[in-house]
């Protein structure tokens, strides 16, 4: 089906477009490369640095950039900078693009293909040496969490925009809400005023206490609280109409699998609130706040949730003066048949 469709592109007639027979050329030697398409595989979801695509690929850096250089310019992979190190990612495809059909069909063959189990140990591995780093910071900084977040954005500076926004989606107090990495508890507490039906979860102990004893300090007792993260709240079958991650993602060692644990256990019409920071250039952040990435793109954000088969909904950005921008993002999941 997609070899037919990829030959129909091909006979399809281009689009006036300069040196279109040149750079179709190009395409074609840049797509007919093994380790290019394996590439290509790998990048589906998530974004991966030079060193670990040479881990989990088991080549040289030199013979690795070689094929990176290929594929960017054909704009097949995208780079983004963080701090010091350079992180690929497949491609956002663009109705300009003369040969996106192309690209489309290539993508939606190999995406069908099975990533190697040493090549996936291999991920897992990279994904949980990201996570310990993160924990490990968590589990140190307890205690200075809300001073070393502050270094960045104090919740008091967004808090009123994030519950306009909150209030703006129309939700009754029954909706069952899931605040995922509630941190001290800011957030949680103001939630509960909210809605009658809260989960807490969070795979530092630490941090999950502190949240729990800010839920008691205000005389709420009926908030849940589970040790773990999305995935294990996926297991536990938690369903939510909300569910919030607020300034959290930019601490979790894959966005993409989190946006699909995400869309699992979200309840027909169930609505994700992302609220984190756009890209930045501050490497500080990542030694003084434990941050593992330097915020993101908002195609990073829509191209997650589309592949996890969530809709995007209304956004809303905040400057602040220190040069950060924070992004509050909404995606919806569609009930099947709507």
């Amino acid at each position: 089906m997609a070899t037919a469709a990829l030959s129909a592109a091909l006979r399809a007639p281009a689009p006036e477009h300069p040196n279109t027979l040149e750079s179709l050329a190009e395409l074609t030697k840049a797509l007919g490369d093994g380790l290019r398409l394996q590439i290509l595989r790998l990048l589906k979801n998530e974004s991966f640095g030079v060193l670990e695509l040479c881990r989990i690929l088991g080549i040289r850096q030199p013979a690795l950039s070689h094929h990176l250089k290929i594929l960017a310019t054909n704009n097949l992979v995208s780079t983004r900078r963080e701090g010091n190190s350079i992180f690929y990612r497949r491609a956002f495809l663009i109705d300009e693009d003369p040969h996106r059909d192309i690209k489309d069909i290539v993508f939606e063959h190999i995406d069908t293909l099975p990533i190697a189990a040493g090549s996936l140990k291999k991920i897992r591995q990279i994904q949980l040496e990201r996570s310990q780093l993160s924990l490990n910071f968590f589990n140190k900084n307890a205690g200075k969490f809300r001073e070393k977040q502050g270094l960045i954005v104090e919740h008091a500076d967004y808090a009123g925009a994030l519950h306009d926004f909150i209030d703006g989606l129309g939700l009754p107090p029954k909706t069952a809400v899931l605040e995922v990495g509630p941190g001290e508890g800011q957030l949680l507490v103001e939630l509960a005023n909210k809605f009658k039906n809260l989960t807490a979860v969070d795979n530092s102990r630490e941090m999950l206490d502190k949240s729990r004893q800010a839920i008691a300090d205000n005389g709420f007792t009926e908030v849940n609280f589970l040790l773990g993260d999305t995935n294990v709240a996926r297991n536990k079958n938690i369903g939510s109409d909300l569910i919030i991650l607020n300034m959290v993602l930019h601490h979790i060692s894959s966005p993409a699998k989190t946006f699909k644990d995400s869309a699992a256990l979200l309840n027909p019409e169930g609505i994700l609130l992302i609220v984190d920071l756009s890209t930045h250039d501050q490497d500080w952040a990542r030694e003084s706040c434990g941050d593992l990435w330097l915020g993101f793109d908002e195609g990073d954000l829509d191209h997650w949730a589309n592949k996890a088969e969530l809709v995007t909904g209304q956004s809303t950005y905040l400057g602040f003066r220190n040069g950060f921008q924070i992004q509050i993002r909404v995606f919806k999941k569609v009930a099947h048949g709507t």
